[in-house]
């Protein structure tokens, strides 16, 4: 007797029901090509407005990396050098203005004159004196020394195309008599063009042509070695403890919720709180790299601590049990195997946070990191800006020559993050591990 049962024949779908069911598989797949349009649309929306913004900054920018010079032959008096070779005191000025003088010799009037040497920088001077001092026995061979000094803001910004003598002469600082001057030099082949090298070998100036990076760039470089020596080991040792050794009570809750919750205070907040600890109660010297350390070491510790936290997770309980297993405490397990594997992670969070440190301006404002600093820091404790405060100077200067300047120092910031992220990336890359 055969005991297999028939299997129970499967029920016949409907013409109607067979169409319902490929109605709303249809329709899931629509909804799914919809999503994905979604996603792709929001990505090109994405890389459209970096692609805008990464223009409008260089569109404007990329003049401040060129200067006009004109060529000078300056006529040297052998008195104005001693026996030794070194220069003696001499009224530059002077030399450059009978120089200057000496090209167009009908301009007689002293407005007219007065308007022929403001085509010239401010810190043509201290140029030629430094020129001197370089070339000195040649300059007294000679009788004569060819220097290359800086136009005015003004007459740069005309021969940049930002100035154009199109407009009215009221509504322009550079008159009619200037432009015809610049001109005439132009064809006589005395004015060139050539790098900016003092946008990246000078400090902050009143002089846009004489106006540079270097102090703001020193000072950023102080305050992130600061802030890593200050939040770095601090940060990875509370990771440490709160995740390997810490107890799970109503203490260390507290404490995880303060540090997510430290992670999303405003800047600003942190920058009130250095200039009443540090400045106000310990009294730190004001617009210092170090206080300003201190303060974005406050404003990055707890995204290091997650990051790190979230680093020593991800390496699996087998590595601690085996290191456990074979003998080696809990302290070596953890600083010979489980930091290891998970400093890659770490140093990830730590690049971003420091990053994110750089850019960062409203904290460093509170404790007056915000003054016009001309020299640059030596010490951790010289007064110092950074990159963020000089663009945030700059762009409220009313010259037009600092616009471009402005951007020039948002592109050199901008080149510092990008490369931070890419050792981020390639740090991660280079060292993580699947499990």
């Amino acid at each position: 007797m055969n005991s297999r049962i028939p299997p129970t024949p499967l029920p016949s779908l409907s013409i109607q029901s067979t169409q319902c069911l490929r109605a709303r598989i249809r329709r899931r797949h629509v909804a799914e090509r919809r999503f994905r349009f979604y996603g792709f649309s929001a990505m090109v929306l994405t890389l459209a407005v970096l692609v805008l913004v990464f223009s409008f900054i260089l569109s404007k920018s990329y003049t401040a990396f060129q200067e006009n010079v004109l060529s000078l032959r300056i006529a040297i008096d052998s008195a104005m050098i001693d026996s030794k070779g070194n220069p003696l005191t001499a009224d530059y000025r002077e030399l450059i203005q009978k120089a200057v003088a000496g090209l167009f010799p009908a301009v007689t009037d002293r407005h007219d004159r007065h308007l022929l040497f403001s085509l010239i920088s401010e810190g043509a001077p201290y140029a030629l004196r430094a020129l001197v001092t370089r070339q000195r026995q040649q300059a007294k061979r000679d009788g004569n020394i060819i220097v290359d000094v800086l136009l005015s803001d003004e007459a740069d910004q005309f021969l940049k195309g930002h100035i154009t003598a199109h407009v009215s002469e009221k509504e322009r600082k550079i008159k009619d008599l200037q432009v015809t001057w610049l001109k005439e030099l132009q064809a006589r082949g005395l004015i060139h063009s050539r790098f900016n090298i003092t946008l990246f070998t000078a400090g902050d100036s009143r002089e846009p042509e004489l106006a540079g990076i270097l102090g703001a760039v020193t000072g950023s470089f102080y305050l992130v070695i600061v802030t890593l020596g200050l939040s770095f080991p601090v940060g990875v040792a509370s990771a440490v403890y709160l995740e390997e050794f810490a107890p799970r009570n109503r203490l260390t809750d507290m404490i995880e919720v303060n540090i997510n919750n430290l992670a999303a205070v405003p800047s600003v907040v942190f920058g009130l709180l250095g200039l009443a600890v540090f400045l106000n109660g310990l009294s730190f010297p004001r617009s210092a790299p170090l206080v300003g350390g201190f303060v974005l070491s406050l404003l990055i510790l707890p995204t290091i601590i997650l990051a790190a936290r979230a680093a020593l997770k991800a390496v699996p309980l087998s590595i601690r049990e085996a290191a456990l297993g074979i003998g080696a405490s809990k302290m070596q397990s953890i600083l010979h195997h489980v930091l290891p594997l998970a400093m890659p992670g770490i140093m990830t969070g730590t690049i971003l946070g420091l990053a994110h440190a750089l850019g960062e301006s409203a904290p460093l404002l509170m404790i007056g990191m915000v003054a016009f600093v001309v020299d640059t820091p030596v010490t951790l404790l010289d007064p110092a800006t950074v990159l963020p405060v000089q663009i945030y100077l700059w762009a409220d200067s009313p010259e037009r020559a600092f616009l471009e300047k402005t951007a020039a120092a948002i592109v050199v910031l901008l080149g510092f993050l990008i490369a931070m992220n890419t050792i981020a990336i390639m740090v991660r890359i280079k060292f993580e591990r699947r499990w």
